[in-house]
């Protein structure tokens, strides 16, 4: 099976044509080696991929005949992930509420506030 209908088949990606993409960005990687959205993936090939700012690792367990339900996933494939990646993913969540979005105009008074304190104390 080619390795962007996989990814579809076990719901790593909504579309084939996002798997697809994804593959020819090289976000997708076999066996360490990068590949093309036509590499054909057996049993037992290790598939790293990035999507969302985590680096997925997972073993291909057998091939499924055609896309399959959330529940069954896991007879196709053992997500082998580090724990790390979701906690960063977790940290980076918190990191973002701290930031203004661009566009939104001037500091308030509290936000000068806050800064002015956040600078003191790192001086």
């Amino acid at each position: 099976m080619r390795i962007d209908k996989f990814l579809w088949c076990v719901r790593y990606y909504k579309t084939r044509t996002l798997a697809t993409t994804a593959c020819k960005k090289g976000q997708v990687r076999v066996n360490q080696e990068i590949v093309k959205p036509s590499r054909e993936v057996y049993a037992t090939d290790t598939i790293e991929l990035r999507k969302n700012q985590i680096n997925y690792k997972l073993k291909v367990n057998d091939i499924p005949p055609s896309r399959v339900g959330a529940k069954i996933v896991d007879l196709y494939r053992t997500d082998i992930t580090p724990k790390e990646q979701f906690e960063a993913q977790e940290l980076l969540k918190y990191s973002k509420d701290y930031y203004r979005k661009k566009g939104t105009g001037r500091p308030t008074k509290k936000d000068r506030r806050d800064i002015d304190d956040f600078t003191e104390e790192n001086e």
